[in-house]
């Protein structure tokens, strides 16, 4: 449990390096970024390591309902996920689909998995979430006008939720998570 919660503990201080000490994040300039950007794989590598090798104990268990309501909301998070980086037009609506996306994955996730590891894994990046998002709208204020975005985003996010979909669907099947049953 303890290489789970140092991969955690990595992500949020990586993620939030920006918010909390801004000043510090802008003297390393564009370097920051490739920080962030290895000690996130860093994090993600000691979270999946640390999510395998805990023992945990069951407090639910998947069923079928809860199976499909998980799968359909994978889907939106996916869906989010790819609208922050095409602008899509549900980004009128939520001003942080990214972080949204990461709210919305914790949650599909602790229905299937309710064991302790994933309590502290995906309620863990779910809490980091939701502080990121008060961190950035306290830093930025209110925010902009929305400009429509073209139709063709719209298609190409969509077209990316599916494809994103089934390549994350074959590598949980393969790594022994299936996800439809």
């Amino acid at each position: 449990m303890i290489v789970l919660l140092l991969g955690l503990a990595l992500w949020v201080a990586s993620h939030t390096w920006k918010r909390v000490a801004p000043g510090h994040r802008a003297r390393f300039g564009s370097t920051g970024k490739g920080i962030v950007a290895a000690l996130s794989v860093v994090a993600i590598v000691l979270m999946v390591i640390g999510y395998g090798d805990a023992d945990s104990t069951p407090y639910w268990s998947r069923s079928p309902a809860l199976t499909g309501i998980n799968n359909l909301l994978m889907l939106l998070a996916f869906y989010l996920f790819a609208a922050s980086g095409k602008g899509t037009r549900v980004t009128r609506y939520i001003r942080h689909p990214q972080l949204t996306a990461v709210l919305v994955w914790s949650g599909a996730h602790l229905l299937v998995n309710g064991d302790l590891r994933s309590l502290m894994l995906f309620g863990g990046l779910a809490l980091w979430a939701l502080a990121e998002m008060a961190l950035i709208n306290r830093a930025e204020g209110p925010r902009g006008a929305y400009h429509a975005p073209p139709i063709k985003s719209e298609i190409i996010a969509v077209v990316a939720t599916f494809v994103v979909f089934g390549i994350v669907s074959a590598i949980h099947i393969w790594l022994g998570y299936n996800l439809f049953g």
